[in-house]
């Protein structure tokens, strides 16, 4: 069910005045699939794995939760002032099989096939499945662009060494990202950050990396304005990767999670720091971490589709720049 503009030269999904909303099979925005169009600008993968998670498990149903929330979208962002699905071919590239019962091997194959997609031209956004994913993705990233800044937009550092010896699992991915020499050392930023800590040393350990931390209370001390010129300064000219844990949100905007912590970012908040770092070099995106069994009426789903749709927007919003200074 998909339609293409007749202003537009990308297929675009259909008219919610023609078809509703709840009709037709689900994909990310009821955009067209990878196999319904002849290129794709921006793609959004879906990544069903959560063999990494130390709590709560169930995130390997987010990327399809995240799909059936996102029915409520539409085509115009009044606030970017953009059509993103009538500026880019934008599409939904479908789920990486990631082996369940083997990490290193689920690892493998997701970076493979987000290789494959960033060669290809395509920008991604992807959707977890646990933070897991993020190595592999910036793995991907540093093919085509070399080491990147990072948003990071968590209630944990995630910079953590093993859990009972296992060096892969949602709170490392960016000690190893640091250790592989995929980020930017000073151009690191975790925002939302709230949890409680294992070991004054977590806090050592993250600043030799090269992170800076902007916490809840930060935000609401200082505004969004003050954090998001924070945020640009620090990451300058350079290419930034930003990886989204949906708990960064409060539990009362995102319930359905595995590590939910009090005290976090509200939804409108985070959109708001989102639409603020419209034209950097953003070259690539995820959002992890929905676990839809924990869910209320969609409410963490539906924050996550949002999520996903701003920063679409935001690639939209380069594409447009970038036409209109050549």
């Amino acid at each position: 069910m998909t339609a293409t503009n007749a202003n537009s030269p990308y297929v675009t999904p259909p008219d919610s005045e023609q078809i509703p909303r709840f009709a037709g099979l689900t994909t990310f925005a009821r955009l067209p699939r990878e196999d319904q169009v002849d290129h794709v600008d921006v793609g959004v993968l879906g990544i069903p794995f959560d063999s990494g998670v130390s709590y709560r498990p169930g995130a390997r149903f987010g990327p399809s939760a995240t799909r059936e929330a996102s029915r409520l979208l539409q085509s115009y962002n009044q606030f970017q002032g953009v059509s993103p699905f009538e500026t880019l071919q934008v599409a939904d590239l479908g789920d990486v099989t990631a082996n369940p019962f083997n990490i290193e091997e689920a690892l493998t194959a997701i970076e493979e096939a987000a290789s494959r997609h960033m060669a290809a031209g395509t920008r991604l956004i992807s959707i977890g499945g646990d933070h897991t994913i993020a190595l592999p993705l910036l793995r991907a990233v540093n093919q085509q662009h070399g080491p990147v800044a990072l948003l990071h937009f968590d209630a944990h550092l995630d910079t953590w060494d093993t859990y009972f010896g296992a060096p892969f699992t949602h709170g490392t991915p960016f000690l190893r990202a640091h250790e592989e020499g995929l980020l930017l050392r000073d151009r690191l930023t975790h925002i939302g950050t709230r949890a409680q800590l294992h070991h004054p040393d977590d806090l050592v350990r993250d600043e030799n990396i090269g992170f800076g931390i902007i916490s809840t209370i930060d935000v609401a001390d200082q505004g969004v304005p003050r954090i998001v010129e924070r945020l640009r300064a620090r990451i300058g000219n350079a290419p930034v990767y930003v990886s989204i844990d949906i708990d960064v949100l409060d539990p009362s905007h995102a319930p359905g999670t595995g590590t939910p912590e009090t005290g976090g970012l509200l939804s409108r908040e985070l959109m708001q720091i989102l639409r603020g770092l419209a034209n950097l070099n953003i070259v690539g995106a995820d959002v992890v971490e929905v676990a839809p069994a924990y869910d209320w009426a969609q409410i963490t789903a539906t924050a996550a589709a949002s999520l996903v749709y701003e920063l679409i927007c935001l690639f939209a919003l380069d594409a447009t720049n970038k036409t209109k200074g050549q």
